[in-house]
């Protein structure tokens, strides 16, 4: 698509943040959507990676949508972020699920100093994504990372080897958590996914998502310039809660594809049972109840996870004038408590797919378990437990909610 065309695709007319103005970027990605949809059980079963998919969303401009004005973008709220972000999770939850990591960065680097918002947002606009090196398998100490920033005579290299890297193998840049020894905290190195020294694998072996790249990446002495070391600060409004919504708009998208399966599916359903009405599935009310109960978990999910990204854009309002405490928590809060409520929504509705139809509905050909795989595992990705005690820690003793999130070896662990 040639740049005339690309911004003649990207003016929005109506006011931002306004209905009518995600009713315009709705229509504006219809169609990749809809061409993203056309393949996605095939890309599954045939284990595809989405390159191509990938691609035309960059051509579209979708991976620029949070680009500040100031910096040359059309900005979108978070709340219609998210609400695209399930649209296409519909279409292709991979998809979605794999640029996570892009779309955070973004975030980060609006946070950032002014000379390296100026170095990064031009490389955003011209449709490079960014993907993420985070967690390691196992071995570091909760809190800290195996994975180093070490400096040489040369200058700052980057060794170690991450695992669950959502994304990196399609991206142009990869941001890695590491530790720097003598060096408080983590920082995160942005370096080139192309460089000498960086190995990208496609091992991810998890039953669900499997497209999304989320595999091993290797760090062998990768040269990384200072100016793109960050040191991770605590209490970011943003880090915690944009991470979960991209999770729990992937997770909504999933329930809304398998409600329309499950709605396609009796549609065209010609078998029935003696033990019923007789009547085809369309038009039994018992078929009805169920397919409407599974929709109503879909929304009652929906109306959750967007409400919680209202709140997000809320918190993050100067025009409210709340402190930086209170931005917090009022957007950490509010994605804590979806992410205790939405999940089971969802995780009923793929698995109440297979109540409308019959014993044709398990052949490996038709996949219709991908559904609650992919679901169950982007919801496993943070244990609700914890969520749900932390929610409650808040409400009964007025315990803020921890701003920086980290996994490791416990303390005492041998």
């Amino acid at each position: 698509m040639s740049t005339d065309a690309l911004e003649s695709t990207l003016t929005i007319t109506a006011p931002y943040g306004s209905e009518a103005a995600y009713q315009q970027l709705s229509a504006r990605f219809s169609e990749v959507f809809a061409r993203i949809a056309e393949g996605t059980r095939e890309r599954e079963q045939q284990r595809i990676l989405p390159f191509e998919q990938v691609q035309w969303l960059k051509d579209a401009g979708f991976t620029t949508l949070r680009v500040p004005a100031s910096h040359g973008g059309d900005p979108v709220s978070h709340e219609h972020l998210f609400r695209l972000l399930i649209e296409l999770s519909a279409a292709d939850s991979n998809v979605s699920h794999l640029l996570r990591s892009h779309f955070s960065f973004v975030e980060t680097i609006a946070l950032q100093p002014q000379e390296f918002q100026d170095r990064w947002f031009p490389r955003v606009l011209a449709g490079e994504i960014f993907g993420n090196a985070a967690t390691e398998r196992g071995g570091n100490a909760l809190g800290s990372t195996n994975t180093k920033l070490v400096k040489t005579d040369a200058g700052w290299v980057l060794r170690g080897e991450k695992y669950y890297t959502t994304g990196s193998i399609f991206a142009d840049w990869v941001v890695v958590m590491a530790t720097t020894d003598g060096v408080e905290g983590r920082q995160y190195a942005v370096v080139d996914r192309h460089a000498q020294g960086v190995e990208i694998l496609d091992d991810w072996d998890g039953f669900g998502q499997p497209l999304t790249g989320t595999g091993t990446a290797i760090f062998t002495d990768v040269a990384v310039d200072e100016q793109n070391i960050i040191q991770r600060k605590v209490a970011s409004t943003l880090e915690p809660a944009f991470f979960q919504l991209c999770l729990l708009s992937v997770l909504v998208g999933i329930g809304k594809a398998a409600r329309n399966e499950a709605a396609r599916i009796v549609a065209t359903r010609t078998r029935t049972f003696n033990t019923g009405s007789g009547a085809l599935f369309k038009d039994d009310p018992q078929i009805q109840e169920l397919v409407g109960r599974l929709a109503s978990n879909v929304f009652a999910a929906e109306s959750i996870v967007v409400s919680a990204a209202r709140d997000l854009d809320a918190a993050l309002d100067p025009s409210l004038g709340l402190d930086a405490e209170a931005s917090f928590l009022r957007a950490e809060l509010a994605v804590q408590q979806a992410h205790v409520a939405a999940p089971k929504l969802v995780l009923d509705a793929t698995s109440e797919l297979f109540d409308v139809t019959g014993a044709s509905a398990v052949s490996t050909s038709k996949s219709l378990d991908r559904f609650w795989r992919n679901a169950r595992t982007v919801a496993t990705h943070n244990p609700v437990a914890f969520k749900a005690r932390s929610v409650g820690d808040y409400f009964i003793n007025g315990t803020i909610p921890t701003g920086l999130h980290s996994i490791g070896e416990a303390k005492g662990a041998k």
